[in-house]
């Protein structure tokens, strides 16, 4: 109903002399309080173009409409600088459920992609070191800007550029020939190789680590053993932790793979006039556009991750020649990769300008602060899980008797995964976090606990009755009409979130969808009342929309708590 209240709007600003694209007007339509309307459109963002004042561009456009169709609309006023319209109750219940019902999955989709490529880095972990907190935004934010931008159209390449690269593995190699336990090591690998990390991070230890990672680039036979080895115990973590995610990537790249080419962009960006010697190391000197230096080779020869990036992107432009390519990345590096984008338009690349870097903010512990590995002040992504899990079944088995151990552990690895995926995803993805577990986990409130739970409430419903007759729209209680208010409003909602590049914006609808449905279900009798086919086919719409909503936030639906 909103695309047709956008039309009607377009048609009326164009006979004004107004040419807006759909868009334009989508951004400024507001919902009004529900006395004053379902849509109004606000004139004030027109009163310097007309040079009138916006309650008389508000009267003009609304005569320019003429009379409103009675089927979708009960009617179309000015409230002041406002043209407010009045939806037919009865239609837009009957429309919206019905197209849900009929699209199902595809509720909510727009084709603005067009299949065409989007390229999606996320997660990138370091390997050697475990899984921890503060991968943990990444993975669980770029996997759902992955699933949104597939939503909405393209086709998306999802990369986990693996961190396996640079002098700090010239430190772990150092660290572990120095302080390594080969029995330790085999028992449990990583969490070894964090130890050892640890203690290797002291700046006494610079040159000798400087030292390692030169014979690494350097093939050294001893480093590039135990580098390898580091690697594939790490990836065989990363693996489990992904299973239990439910995240897939398409290409797995790391920094290693574009080392020697990273060579080549050294000679490239001399042959541009881009590279300056600058204390005996190589610079691309951004100072007259206020982003400082980027360092591209030490003083010892090794490059950096500079130059290993802008190589990577150069190759992925060529294999992909993608319409976007986003790097979900923390908040901390937001000068960086301006540094990075303004380095490839200057080597002459115009596809920098579509080269995206969508930031987020920290975990915080409890006192505030963040989590360092370098310090062995961190979090493991495994024992968070178990965690999290833990207090889950333990939720269950409050609201379940006798429940079996298999359906205990399905259902509490899922309500764990939900309760930390909407836990993240809720927050503003550049808002810093304080990570709270029991929070997350809380059956109550704002939670995905919460979310899963109003799902299995409406699939509780729908098992209970066989009734299978068409439904037909009666007068509406006033729960109904925000129910289907707030489900007729999920296309825009996804088209705000892949705009914003924010998946809040679907998390907070979900929650929001919840709370109107919880209301709806204590007011509204479904079985055994005179609307039960209607208030059963609006039960499974606001399922169907709930699942595709969560289904973009990487978040699986129980059908029972």
């Amino acid at each position: 109903m909103k695309e047709l209240v956008i039309k009607i709007l377009k048609k009326a600003l164009k006979e004004k002399g107004v040419s807006l694209k759909n868009e334009e007007i989508d951004r400024v339509i507001e919902t009004p309080i529900p006395e004053r309307g379902d849509y109004a459109f606000p004139c004030f963002f027109l009163a310097e173009r007309f040079k009138e004042e916006p309650k008389q561009i508000a009267l003009e456009l609304r005569k320019k409409m003429g009379n409103p169709p009675v089927m979708e609309f009960e009617a179309i006023q000015t409230i002041g600088p406002y043209i407010n319209f009045f939806l037919n109750r009865k239609s837009l219940a009957r429309q919206t459920v019905w197209d849900i019902l009929t699209q199902k999955k595809n509720f909510g989709k727009i084709n603005i992609g067009k299949k065409k490529k989007v390229v999606v880095e996320f997660s990138s972990p370091n390997i050697a070191k475990p899984f921890g907190i503060g991968h943990l935004r990444s993975t669980i934010i770029g996997n759902s800007l992955a699933n949104i931008f597939e939503f909405e159209g393209f086709r998306v390449v999802r990369i986990n550029y693996l961190g396996d690269w640079g002098t700090q593995f010239g430190r772990l190699i150092f660290g572990y020939d120095k302080f390594g336990n080969e029995k330790q090591f085999r028992k449990d690998p990583i969490k070894h190789l964090l130890k050892v990390y640890v203690r290797a991070n002291k700046t006494r230890y610079d040159k000798k680590s400087r030292e390692w990672f030169k014979k690494l680039e350097e093939r050294d036979r001893k480093a590039t053993i135990l580098w390898r080895l580091f690697k594939a115990y790490s990836s065989r973590d990363f693996k489990k932790i992904y299973k239990k995610f439910g995240v897939n990537f398409d290409v797995h790249d790391s920094e290693s793979q574009y080392n020697k080419k990273a060579k080549k962009i050294l000679k490239e960006l001399r042959e541009k006039k881009l590279l300056r010697k600058s204390q005996e190391a190589w610079i691309v000197d951004l100072k007259k556009y206020n982003l400082g230096v980027c360092l591209m080779e030490k003083t010892d020869g090794t490059t950096l991750y500079a130059t290993r990036d802008l190589a990577a992107a150069i190759d992925r432009y060529k294999r992909y020649k993608f319409e976007k390519m986003v790097y979900e990345v923390g908040q901390e590096q937001k000068l960086y990769f301006r540094q990075l984008f303004k380095i490839l338009e200057l080597m002459g690349y115009p596809w920098f300008a579509n080269c995206i870097h969508v930031d987020h903010g920290l975990y915080l512990d409890k006192t505030g602060k963040r989590f360092a590995t370098r310090k062995g002040k961190t979090v493991f992504m495994e024992d968070i899980l178990d965690k999290t899990t833990k207090l889950a079944k333990r939720e269950i088995q409050k609201r379940t008797k006798n429940i079996s151990k298999t359906e205990l552990e399905q259902r509490g690895s899922r309500v764990a995964m939900a309760a930390v995926f909407y836990g993240d995803l809720k927050n503003n993805r550049s808002k810093n976090i304080v990570f709270d577990i029991k929070k997350f986990v809380s059956f109550e409130g704002d939670t995905g606990p919460y979310i899963l739970y109003s799902y299995a409430r409406a699939s509780s419903i729908l098992r209970k009755t066989k009734n299978k007759d068409k439904f037909k729209v009666y007068d509406l209680e006033q729960k109904e009409v925000d129910l289907v208010k707030k489900l007729s409003q999920f296309p825009g909602i996804v088209f705000n979130s892949y705009r914003s590049l924010n998946p809040s914006i679907i998390a907070n609808y979900s929650y929001q969808l919840s709370q109107i449905f919880n209301e709806f279900y204590h007011v509204c009798p479904v079985l055994g009342s005179k609307e039960e086919a209607f208030r059963l086919a609006l039960v499974e719409a606001f399922r169907q929309v709930l699942r595709n909503a969560l289904d973009l936030l990487g978040i699986e639906t129980l059908e029972e708590m």
